[in-house]
């Protein structure tokens, strides 16, 4: 991942300061889970290819593995971090299980982590990872999904709050037939920082990726920044591919970075292409509810909103879509004040 978008000296504190690599509290519910020595666990689904992924790798103590299998509701780990610390999480679902897994994160913490995600033959697991940071929390994580053959994986990053996030999936569809789709939602204003650098690699035949990333930004000296990299290995024949990004400015001052790459190594595909859209409100869409009565900013609220709801329809969990729902609104509703 390039650091050239990244604020770097307000992530001095993980690239260059002391990490606590120590358990830290945490509960999981709807799965087994223990703490595994990183030499026993790590590895299995990526290796770290930046500073803070490999400060983050090499500090950590012991990783706390989930062990997700058979079918039910799903599985959620919850945590509430402070302090300045590394962290490793091994996620792994067996092979043909269909499970989803919900990663809950709050506190003002300071965290530098690595995230793996294997799903083994046959499996189809969702995972939903909730950035719901303090305002103060500075979040800099890499995500290595490994898809094994005809599993599939649902992927889906929310990042609210936090002074800093800055999320980033490496997918690797490795077996035959493996799928994904990433989904990706975000909201930033008071100046915050919100970044995910997304990158998939097709190394198997028949394999298949979906990309969508939406946003929307708010405040003078916000910013987001989405690249996404697409990567059709000369042995992904069949390969279908698509990713995409959308960001909604809602004020003068914001900033919205969206650079997508595709590369290609092998000519005998199904598709593959790439989007990336940056911009305000559509008067059209504004006139339209305007014109039925709807006042200019309940109209604004409106269609913000359902631009950003696209998304939350993917978790498939309603208790966190009703959730994020009245979330999201609640923070339009804020910028609507403002305006």
């Amino acid at each position: 991942p390039e650091w050239r978008l990244s604020p770097i000296d307000a992530l001095g504190a993980l690239s260059n300061g002391d990490l606590d690599g120590g358990r830290y509290d945490v509960s999981v519910s709807g799965a087994s889970h223990e703490w595994v020595p990183m030499a026993d666990i790590a590895g299995h689904a990526g290796l770290p290819e930046d500073l803070i992924s490999a400060r983050a790798w090499n500090t950590t103590v012991e990783a706390l593995h989930v062990r997700v299998d058979g079918e039910g509701g799903p599985v959620v780990i919850h945590r509430d971090l402070d302090g300045v610390r590394a962290g490793h999480l091994v996620i792994e679902f067996t092979a043909n299980t269909h499970r989803a897994v919900v990663i809950e994160n709050h506190g003002a913490v300071a965290l530098a982590e690595n995230v793996e995600i294997i799903a083994h033959d046959g499996s189809h697991a969702r995972v939903i990872h909730l950035g719901e940071w303090d305002n103060r929390a500075i979040h800099a994580a890499t995500h290595f999904v490994r898809v094994d053959k005809d599993a599939h994986v649902d992927h889906v990053l929310v990042s609210l709050g936090g002074a800093i996030q800055r999320v980033n999936p490496a997918i690797t569809l490795s077996g035959v037939g493996s799928g994904v789709e990433a989904f990706g939602l975000y909201f930033a204003d008071r100046g915050r920082h919100i970044e995910h650098q997304v990158f998939v690699h097709h190394k198997a035949a028949q394999t298949k990726s979906n990309v969508l990333y939406k946003g929307a930004l708010h405040g003078q000296g916000t910013r987001t920044v989405w690249v996404g990299d697409v990567l059709i290995g000369p042995d992904a024949t069949g390969t279908d591919s698509y990713e995409a990004n959308r960001n909604l400015v809602l004020s003068d001052g914001a900033r919205a970075d969206s650079v997508p790459n595709l590369e290609i190594e092998t000519g005998d595909i199904a598709g593959a292409g790439h989007a990336s859209a940056t911009g305000r409100l559509d008067d059209e869409h504004l006139f339209y509810l305007q014109a039925r009565g709807i006042t200019e900013s309940e109209a604004r609220r409106l269609v913000a909103l359902g631009f950003l709801l696209d998304v939350v329809g993917h978790i498939g969990i309603p208790e966190i879509e009703d959730r994020l729902t009245a979330t999201l609104a609640a923070a339009l509703d804020a910028v609507e004040e403002k305006a």
